[in-house]
């Protein structure tokens, strides 16, 4: 019975997908398969032992790739796996898994993939290996998905310029026990392969020279929570300005944010950074104040009370 209610519930979410792409013995494979999945998803997070983890962590990928051969798996979503994060290009070319595996409190790894979606069915698939404990400059270096900096990826944002496509990610890295990162960093593709990073960003450090980091990474002390997201509305990356609250920068574990917000605008194939985009200076006595529900000789006006959008 409980099968068949997961069933029925994959199948009234995935309907609004691509159902009619996959048989319905492929598609009882795949249910049944992520049924089988999740609870070794589930393990390498909640895992109260560093062992038990990682070796759910080792199960989960060899039974997932396995289960990602089926024909258009593309289109399956793995709703289920709530532990994995899955987020898919804007031109559905592709889509990327990502999670993390804390193996103590001061390593943390993130694992992952980008699945492409082929003309014919069939997988391919890139993994994502996280080599950011072995790149010395990790702000500037361009990577593979063979020497991925790790992180939980949680937005995406497709960009064309001179007719190439170029696809933003921001995402976060638990990073370790004193500090939090977020980083944003874009992703093309090169004769077929996954190429992370690169000159995206226009960041001045100065008034004279500007600098054009690989990659953004925002780090900050751990029980911070600083904003950082894509604004459609704005069309610009919105990040909350960092201080240190003991007026040391340079570490990072001593940066929260200070409720400005500066902004990365797309520009020229590029992030142009756009400080303080918030900052409104209000005319001495201009402050804005309620509408008084009285007037001035202190009656109610009535009409000030009704709703403004009656049913």
């Amino acid at each position: 019975m409980k099968k068949t209610l997961f069933f029925l519930l994959i199948i009234f979410n995935f309907s609004n997908v691509d159902a009619q792409r996959i048989t319905a013995p492929n598609l009882d494979l795949l249910v049944s398969g992520e049924q089988e999945l999740t609870p070794h998803a589930v393990e390498i997070i909640q895992g109260s032992e560093a062992n038990n983890r990682i070796i759910s962590d080792s199960i989960f990928v060899k039974n997932w790739v396995k289960l990602l051969k089926t024909k258009n798996s593309f289109y399956y979503p793995f709703d289920s796996l709530i532990t994995i994060s899955r987020i898919y290009a804007p031109d559905s070319s592709f889509r990327i898994f990502t999670w993390q595996l804390v193996i103590d409190e001061n390593n943390v790894r993130q694992h992952g993939a980008i699945q492409m979606n082929t003309s014919d069915g069939s997988l391919k698939l890139f993994p994502l290996i996280d080599k950011s404990d072995v790149i010395e400059n990790i702000a500037d270096t361009i990577t593979s998905n063979l020497a991925w900096v790790g992180a939980i990826y949680y937005k995406m944002i497709e960009k064309v310029y001179k007719k190439g496509k170029y696809y933003t990610l921001i995402g976060y890295d638990e990073n370790n026990i004193r500090s939090t990162k977020k980083i944003i960093e874009v992703l093309h593709f090169k004769d077929g392969l996954p190429v992370f990073g690169g000159g995206y960003f226009l960041i001045p450090n100065d008034e004279i020279k500007p600098h054009y980091p690989a990659r953004y990474i925002m780090e900050y002390k751990k029980d911070a929570s600083p904003k950082l997201n894509f604004d459609s509305e704005m069309n610009m990356i919105v990040m909350e300005h960092m201080i240190s609250e003991s007026n040391e920068p340079a570490k990072a574990w001593t940066m929260i944010g200070d409720g400005d917000y500066d902004g990365l605008k797309w520009k020229g194939g590029r992030w142009v950074l756009v400080p303080k985009i918030f900052d409104q200076i209000i005319p001495e006595g201009k402050v804005p104040t309620p509408m008084p529900i009285r007037d001035a000789k202190g009656n109610i006006d009535d009409t000030k009370l009704k709703p403004t959008n009656p049913q």
